[in-house]
């Protein structure tokens, strides 16, 4: 994969990052996004495609971006289709700064060292062309104002802002109302973004790990009715809602 083109996780964070604090708006949910944003990009390339709600590899070759790959190689090692809501809240955490260390290897942000309150290391980060982070705006703000439908490349972007909640970053205030409206509703021009975004608003919601539980408490149940002489244990079922819950991704 040439870098001619940004990929969408590079676009997301580049959204992401204000420029007058150098810092990134939705940090809690930004991973998230970012996880998402790598299955949106795997799947322009060619190397996975959905199967339902779930995501396949059907091409496992390098696309030349590490942190792709890396996340490529993730995929082909689960051995099957798995859940997009599964693959975006697994233990992966920490995205954000590992796609900020890319951007500044790239060249598109620098790293600027500071201090807090006069003692505590920071570092914020600039966009190094503010064109850029322009430009990507501005594919937004496009599709927005003129409802001509958007490629599935910004259809997916805008559907993965929408998600983690960046609207209210891009379009404050009650003037940005119906462009925050008008972005969520972009979702519906990219399936596959569409599809992606959904996963990431379900695991802010924790609906993955309530699904997890439901299914452990009802295996749980029938296997305990077919022990002659055992009463479940009180407790049990939450106990093992809280395991389930913890590894959410895992399997």
């Amino acid at each position: 994969m040439g870098k001619s083109r940004r990929t969408v996780p590079e676009e997301l964070l580049l959204l992401a990052l204000d420029p007058a604090t150098g810092t990134t708006a939705q940090p809690q949910t930004l991973d998230l996004g970012l996880a998402g944003a790598q299955l949106v990009e795997l799947s322009l390339a060619g190397r996975i495609v959905p199967e339902g709600d779930r995501i396949a590899v059907v091409l496992p070759r390098p696309t030349g971006d590490p942190t792709l790959d890396h996340a490529l190689e993730l995929l082909r090692r689960r051995g099957s289709p798995v859940r997009a809501a599964h693959w975006i809240g697994g233990p992966r955490l920490g995205l954000r700064q590992t796609y900020l260390a890319h951007l500044e290897r790239c060249g598109m942000v620098t790293a600027v060292p500071g201090q807090v309150c006069g003692v505590l290391p920071t570092t914020r980060y600039q966009a190094s062309d503010d064109c850029t982070n322009a430009a990507i705006k501005q594919r937004l703000d496009t599709a927005i104002r003129t409802g001509v439908p958007p490629d599935p490349r910004t259809a997916a972007l805008a559907a993965l802002a929408h998600s983690v909640g960046l609207g209210k970053h891009l379009y404050p205030g009650n003037e940005g109302r119906s462009s925050r409206s008008r972005l969520r509703d972009l979702i519906r021009y990219d399936p596959l973004g569409g599809m992606v975004a959904h996963a990431v608003m379900d695991v802010q919601n924790g609906l993955p790990s309530q699904q997890n539980r439901s299914a452990q408490a009802g295996a749980a149940s029938s296997g305990s009715g077919g022990r002659t002489g055992q009463r479940p244990a009180a407790g049990r079922g939450s106990g093992g809602g809280r395991v389930v819950a913890s590894r959410v991704g895992v399997r």
